[in-house]
């Protein structure tokens, strides 16, 4: 990419703000240019590596910005490896290329970061989103998307506004969906509408409107119980728990000699085991998407989340994530309420590294046709969670174990995230003390109600708990 005889070459940065050409300005200097090695990568996106005077006539369409600078031939393999690794070992000129991507189920928790990814990736944003009053509250508008996106109001389940919010859209992040365990085992109509009557009613719309690629939100509860080893170290995949007879029996999943398993992180070739109506809907949307996309020439992707959290979660909604509960209860002066015995084992996933991946997944070569875990690649105890927030939101305080199981729940899953990584190169980068002081700064400024009694007695009422 560069010549080994310090020749001067112009260096074209696509910037992901308009007014990053004035911060940078034009230098031919490069003692007036000291960060030109590396502080400059963190706020771009893509790069092209031209002559001087190459293809300037085009500056005055393009956001860009142009330097000159000489490179020694110690620099020059640097600076090549660095802009190579930064725009994920595509070729250079794919990033100039941006697309329309609609993302149903935009206006909610992850949605506003993946539509914010995107957007700094140069891409043009669409949102559909019915802002239903369990996540949003009394809201009659999105919240948290910003000017640069454009917001149709409207059900995934509605032939008309998909057609509006489809028009021009190139690619297509699938998140609307109706999200908790515990509710969709009473819910059930309710679930199986919006997730799979909802990614139907997309699907016939995208047969006759095709886009380039679609990636749909999966989810981790598709696997039932993770994947185990007994104490002999053989691989178990087929693990079923069932449900204790007496408060003397222990919560982990024996073997057939009544041994304790040990939990493993689970790869994407483990066999669903669908123990919940939440998990069977996410299911039929992955299945879905990777079924008709290559029927109608399209590329489908489906990425399985782990339990995603960080700020701007939906507080108010008992059925979220254990997180955002977790967070509402103590700000609300009242301790985590835990099912079982707490020492269940997830992987918490901050949501701009999920947002990574969906961005990943929207541009990558190889991502087509794949099924990719995504989390932090890092197990925590749910018990260990909760303390480690009731801390960092200066409110210690022990959690309420609540000693029964929900009906569905599993007993532990975790992230293998190999695939990903090796293949897309996901990389998750928020530490998790960071995160959680990120998150506990932002409850502190919010208002939530806390309706986990309330969640727990309508599950109660129809023998969900045991």
């Amino acid at each position: 990419m560069f010549r080994s005889d310090s020749a001067p070459v112009t260096l074209v940065f696509t910037a992901e703000r308009p007014n990053y050409c004035f911060e940078v300005r034009n230098k031919d200097d490069p003692s007036e240019f000291p960060e030109r090695k590396l502080k400059l990568v963190r706020e771009i996106y893509g790069a092209v590596l031209v002559w001087r005077g190459l293809l300037k006539c085009l500056l005055l369409s393009w956001n860009m910005c142009m330097f000159c600078v000489t490179f020694p031939v110690a620099e020059w393999v640097v600076v090549s490896c660095l802009i190579h690794r930064r725009l994920g070992q595509k070729p250079i000129w794919r990033h100039l290329v941006t697309d329309t991507i609609l993302i149903t189920g935009g206006a909610g928790f992850i949605g506003r970061y993946v539509a914010r990814a995107c957007l700094e990736r140069g891409h043009k944003v669409r949102v559909l989103d019915s802002l239903i009053e369990q996540v949003h509250g009394d809201r009659t508008q999105a919240d948290g998307l910003g000017p640069d996106v454009e917001v149709v109001v409207g059900d995934v389940r509605d032939e008309a506004a998909l057609l509006r919010a489809l028009k021009g859209a190139t690619k297509v992040v699938h998140l609307a969906a109706e999200v908790g365990v515990g509710q969709s085992m009473y819910a059930v109509d309710r679930y199986v509408s919006v997730n799979d009557y909802g990614t139907a009613v997309l699907f016939q719309q995208l047969i006759d409107n095709p886009v380039k690629r679609v990636v749909v939100a999966s989810s981790m509860s598709i696997y039932g119980e993770g994947l185990y080893k007994d104490p002999d170290g053989r691989i178990r995949e087929d693990v079923v728990r069932t449900p204790r007879a007496n408060e003397s029996d222990p919560w982990d999943p024996l073997d057939e000699q009544g041994r304790s398993l040990i939990p493993v992180p689970t790869p994407e070739w483990k066999k669903p085991a669908l123990a919940s109506v939440y998990a069977l809907s996410k299911y039929v949307q992955e299945r879905l998407t990777l079924t008709l996309c290559p029927a109608y020439g399209m590329e489908g992707v489906a990425l399985r989340l782990w339990n995603a959290y960080g700020p701007g979660q939906a507080l108010s909604n008992p059925y979220t994530g254990v997180l955002a509960i977790f967070a509402s209860r103590l700000h609300n002066g009242q301790p985590p309420m835990i099912f079982e015995d707490g020492q269940q084992r997830r992987d918490f996933v901050h949501v701009e590294d999920v947002a990574q991946a969906f961005v990943l997944a929207l541009e990558h070569e190889k991502a087509p046709g794949g099924v990719y875990n995504v989390g932090s690649g890092q197990d925590r105890t749910v018990s260990e969670v909760a303390e480690l927030l009731s801390q960092a939101m200066n409110r210690p305080m022990a959690p309420e174990i609540a000693g029964k199981a929900r009906i569905g729940d599993i007993r532990h899953c975790i992230a293998d995230i190999s695939k990903i990584q090796q293949e897309l190169s996901y990389q998750p980068g928020k530490d998790f003390a960071e995160g959680l002081a990120e998150l506990a700064e932002w409850v502190a400024k919010q208002e939530a109600k806390d309706l986990v009694n309330e969640a727990r007695r309508e599950l109660e009422a129809r023998g969900l708990v045991a």
